[in-house]
């Protein structure tokens, strides 16, 4: 038995900008972080290495939280754990805004990543919980084109405020957005719940944590050393170690459990296998992206200001691209359209990898990465999702895909920064790295074939449909 009540007569449309809010607030602290480490690292004395956690604590908490807070919401209803979301990342925000200390530093980032992990999996799940599911492409498309309008307007906008105001500032403005977001979550968002609510797991909730803690920061050591190195650090194999020991025993354990964190019979379904290896590659695509400017600096000499510049075709593909493939979710289904992405991405990594240095063709290759990312990271992936499960696990599948990607943004990151560690001219790493890549998308693009059609996919969802 499940109870969906929408307050005071919100409509779809509005809960749907309220949820865009959220979304684009969490995206853009992200985007926001790179022009201001300079800035803090002057402000606070922190050295380069240590520097990198002022990123890397958001993601570590981030990940931490995101099974946790889909949990509670499946169980406790969306708005209650969307508010509790909204107003940690506000209070992180007025953390990091107001201290001189990197020690506080770090935690406002903790407490913000942490409050950041549910705002976009139980944004996913309202949208199953609101729309029907042959209009939940076009919107799923539209938050990921609020994910990346916000990374495209994040940077230039941090930029332009740091020359009229101190770094603190942009961690500051986030308050009243916050407490705007809190007022009308309130008064607007729906609430499904569980009649009797199951008990968490928190033996589950431990060891994911000890687990997605010892990769993150196993991962964080690789980055800064030449991979083969790397690997056998004593900074780094001990914690990749513990987490394949953590993951065995956490899998045994959610095997046994009455009430799992993480339903290990999700993985029995072949779709849901299926989009968490694609979830994983795009998480790593992602990375990838990151470095895309100090390729285009190396490649045709400029500076790395002006080399970000040469991104602006990637993104706005990908903000294009992700309500108009959203659309074509609902029309044509999940299948053909994540076929269609994977090939953009064989075609576009190929072409960095021979062609880099060709003006024109790099900014076509831009746009076909940006189209194709639109496809793996916008909403066919988590179309599939939503159709997979029923409504008591929505928020905690859609956390599931947002753990694997980011596993693969931590992944691609520290293999790539290994790889090109070991070529003395930095463009032919990045063109090893991208024939590399290309290979592993064209191995997903054959599993995914095996992907329900489209009439197989309507005949699910039809026999599955949750009615509200």
């Amino acid at each position: 038995m499940t109870e969906n009540t929408i307050s005071k007569g919100a409509r779809p449309g509005q809960i749907l900008a309220l949820l865009f809010a959220g979304v684009f607030m969490g995206a853009l602290d992200i985007s926001i972080i790179g022009p201001v480490l300079h800035p803090i690292q002057k402000t606070i004395e922190i050295s380069v290495k240590n520097l990198g956690w002022v990123y890397s604590i958001y993601v570590l908490f981030n990940l931490i939280g995101i099974s946790f807070f889909a949990r509670l919401s499946d169980i406790y209803g969306r708005r209650h754990i969307y508010m509790i979301n909204i107003a940690l990342f506000g209070i992180g925000s007025l953390m990091v805004a107001f201290t001189d200390s990197y020690a506080i530093l770090l935690l406002g980032r903790a407490v913000q990543g942490f409050g950041a992990s549910g705002i976009f999996p139980v944004a996913s799940a309202v949208i199953g919980d609101v729309f029907p599911a042959e209009k939940r492409g076009r919107m799923l498309g539209l938050i990921g084109a609020v994910w990346g309008i916000a990374f495209l307007v994040g940077p230039p906008l941090a930029g332009l405020m740091l020359t009229f105001f101190e770094w603190h500032v942009l961690f500051l403005i986030n308050i009243p957005i916050a407490i705007v977001l809190l007022y009308y979550s309130n008064r607007m968002l729906p609430s499904v719940r569980i009649d009797k609510p199951s008990a968490l797991d928190p033996k589950g909730i431990i060891l994911l944590g000890l687990l997605l803690g010892c990769f993150t920061y196993g991962m964080n050591n690789l980055q800064s050393l030449p991979l083969s190195e790397g690997i056998l650090s004593l900074m780094v194999w001990p914690f990749f170690l513990s987490s394949v020991l953590l993951l065995i025993i956490l899998l045994n354990l959610e095997k046994h459990s009455p009430k799992p964190l993480i339903n290990i019979k999700l993985f029995k379904s072949r779709q849901i296998r299926i989009v968490s290896i694609i979830a994983f590659l795009t998480g790593s695509l992602q990375s990838c992206f990151v470095f895309i400017p100090h390729m285009a600096g190396d490649a045709f000499h400029t500076t790395a200001a002006k080399a970000s510049f040469m991104l602006i075709p990637f993104v706005l593909a990908m903000a294009i691209g992700s309500p108009l493939f959203g659309r074509m979710v609902d029309k044509k289904g999940s299948k053909i359209v994540i076929l269609i992405g994977l090939v953009l991405m064989v075609i576009s990594t190929i072409m960095l990898s021979f062609y880099a240095a060709d003006f024109a063709l790099f900014i076509t290759a831009g746009v076909f990465f940006g189209l194709g990312l639109s496809i793996l990271s916008g909403s066919s992936l988590r179309y599939i999702m939503l159709n997979e499960v029923d409504i008591h696990q929505r928020a905690l599948t859609q956390g599931l895909l947002t753990i694997f990607v980011s596993m693969g943004q931590i992944t691609g990151g520290a293999v790539v920064s290994g790889m090109v560690a070991k070529y003395v001219v930095m463009l032919d790493g990045y063109k090893s790295v991208f024939i590399s890549i290309s290979v592993l998308i064209a191995g997903v693009l054959l599993l995914s074939f095996r992907l329900r059609n489209r009439k197989d996919e309507k005949e699910f969802i039809k026999k599955h449909q949750v009615t509200l």
